[in-house]
């Protein structure tokens, strides 16, 4: 677990870099490399990789693996090329590498291989995500609290408030509506909530 954590802390710490081209937004990106701008992918790359890797690594519980998922994932956007509307990047590249993390626990579970054919179906699971890095004593709480929690609200709380999308982008990974997005935050936080106050934690704004 220390081995895993310290892992997974340098993702954190690094999480942040690439960010420098933040004025420059995905879809402008994306448009570079289309044109021919391999540079527009290398920023994606830069921008998403490590915090793709760490969504991923809640799913394998292997940050190597996640971050060999997380390299599938964007392959599988360069073959695809899909047209993507304004803001659209994030949750499409979210939406592939969740197919990818699910597909991969079954090929272990059925020791068979997948292609990249078979991520247009949505494979039924139940696993649940693991949390950012547990950095101190909250942190892990936090992350005992939302390990108790559905799969479904577990999920939603993840992409929401740790990687900051917004609930239609949230809906585009999770493949629901955004009122459904919207019902699972609301009741994913009041079940947190309760969970939290069990252990002693009142100040945390969830």
């Amino acid at each position: 677990m220390e081995a895993k954590n310290c892992e997974a802390n340098r993702y954190k710490r690094n999480s942040s870099e690439g960010m420098a081209d933040s004025d420059v937004n995905d879809i402008t990106l994306y448009q570079r490399f289309l044109s021919g701008d391999d540079s527009g992918l290398q920023r994606l790359m830069e921008r998403y990789g490590n915090s793709l890797t760490l969504y991923i690594d809640g799913y394998l519980h292997d940050i190597h693996e996640a971050e060999d998922l997380m390299i599938e994932a964007f392959a599988y956007f360069v073959a695809k090329r899909p047209r993507l509307r304004d803001n659209g990047f994030r949750a499409y590249l979210y939406k592939s590498a969740r197919h990818l993390a699910l597909r991969c626990l079954q090929k272990k579970r059925r020791k068979q291989l997948f292609s990249f054919d078979d991520l247009e179906q949505e494979p039924e699971s139940d696993v649940l995500l693991e949390t950012l890095v547990q950095t101190d004593e909250r942190n892990r709480i936090l992350w005992r609290c939302m390990d108790e929690l559905a799969p479904a609200y577990r999920e939603a709380l993840y992409l929401v408030y740790f990687e900051g999308m917004r609930h239609a982008e949230a809906a585009a990974v999770m493949r629901k509506t955004e009122k459904q997005i919207a019902d699972l935050v609301y009741r994913g936080r009041a079940s947190l909530r309760k969970t939290l106050e069990r252990e002693g934690i009142t100040t945390w704004y969830i």
